[in-house]
């Protein structure tokens, strides 16, 4: 008498590779005979479900962390005794304080070239050119020359007339510690020194980022290649929202025990070798971004489910996965339910996703009803 096929049931720890392309195959577990394993009475399934004609996604869900764009470290300009510094969570734009040296502000102005020297007449360098940006925007620069990276009478009169409206002295010069550039916007995440610590140059004061909402997780290595950017994604929020982004960028390394999920980026630099000691695995660090950044409220550093969308299978025929049968003269089918006979045909596999399987057979038809077990 044949031996009967066995269901591969709900223990898909034979599932393997589903994070590389969506493709996977399945190890045969051992036939045992045993009374679990027949099928009901009559030879019937004791449940059936449809074969099902339609699009499948080798889709992922991994857990992530929510946060913000661009982290880095503000440092120090120049010595003195942190009098004032902005608070946890507070949102700057240019010109606005970051904190307070014995009483003398460090305003935000924007721009790529950090503030490594005082600027004044005559100088010359993309960091004037930045200033002289900042100043015309504020309003104190009319009639500058934005592309212009020359340090002008005009320039020092624009720097009088900021420097007038935050009532300061009036120079016409700019001190290394009275500005510090950044990309744009920025958000206080948290203080690295405390009202009436003594200043050094180049010691922390602030870690900020900017104001965008990201999602940062972590992909094994030898998984990164299932995603690359440009890829959508859904990302379920806390208290059950959900919000569209894409991956922004894919590679960049990371710790595989990174609580926070993120590295900074510029200033005081913080991103980790990739690989892990003993048995942790090298990690590398995927950053998504919102498609409506503004409409994510969630508070920084949630946690956060991403779904990944994969590849995509159009037109296919699919069964869930626990009605596939491993034959017993090897490879795999399903048992297909007709007028109250249940017969077995085998089937090639192709895409997982979603609990489904892409299933391959001249004998299947959409609407077909297949045997699996009742769970």
């Amino acid at each position: 008498m044949r031996k009967r096929a066995k269901w591969l049931l709900g223990s898909l720890a034979a599932v393997l590779a589903v994070s590389g392309g969506g493709w996977a195959a399945l190890d045969r577990p051992q036939r045992d005979g045993g009374e679990q394993e027949r099928r009901a009475a009559g030879g019937l399934p004791p449940a059936t479900a449809p074969v099902k004609r339609g699009d499948l996604s080798s889709g992922l869900q991994v857990e992530g962390t929510l946060g913000y764009a661009r982290e880095r470290k503000l440092n120090a300009g120049g010595p003195g005794v942190l009098t004032w510094i902005a608070g946890e969570g507070s949102a700057l734009e240019r010109d606005g304080k970051l904190y307070e040296v014995n009483g003398r502000p460090v305003r935000l102005m924007y721009g790529a070239t950090p503030m490594y020297r005082p600027l004044k007449a005559g100088d010359e360098g993309e960091d004037v050119q930045q200033l002289k940006r900042n100043l015309q925007v504020l309003g104190y620069g009319t009639g500058l020359d934005p592309e212009d990276g020359t340090f002008t009478a005009g320039t020092a009169t624009a720097v009088k007339r900021w420097q007038k409206a935050h009532e300061t002295a009036e120079t016409g010069e700019v001190g290394k510690e009275d500005v510090a550039f950044a990309s744009g916007p920025q958000r206080v995440r948290a203080g690295e020194a405390a009202v009436g610590d003594e200043l050094a140059p180049g010691k922390p004061v602030l870690t900020v980022t900017g104001t965008e909402r990201i999602v940062r997780f972590q992909l094994d290595a030898v998984k990164a290649g299932a995603v690359k950017a440009g890829d959508p994604v859904t990302v379920r929020l806390p208290g059950g929202g959900s919000a569209i982004g894409k991956i922004d960028s894919a590679g960049g390394a990371a710790p595989p025990d990174d609580k926070n999920g993120g590295g900074a980026g510029g200033g005081g630099g913080g991103g980790g070798s990739g690989a892990g000691g003993g048995d942790k695995k090298a990690q590398v660090e995927v950053v998504v971004t919102f498609d409506a950044p503004a409409e994510v409220s969630a508070p920084d550093q949630s946690p956060v489910t991403v779904g990944l969308t994969g590849e995509t299978r159009k037109g296919v025929l699919s069964v869930p996965v626990n009605a596939l049968l491993a034959l017993a003269g090897g490879g795999f089918g399903v048992q297909v339910v007709e007028d109250g006979r249940a017969r077995e045909v085998p089937v090639g596999l192709g895409m997982f996703g979603n609990g489904r399987v892409e299933v391959t057979g001249d004998a299947l038809e959409e609407g077909m009803q297949v045997g699996i077990p009742k769970l």
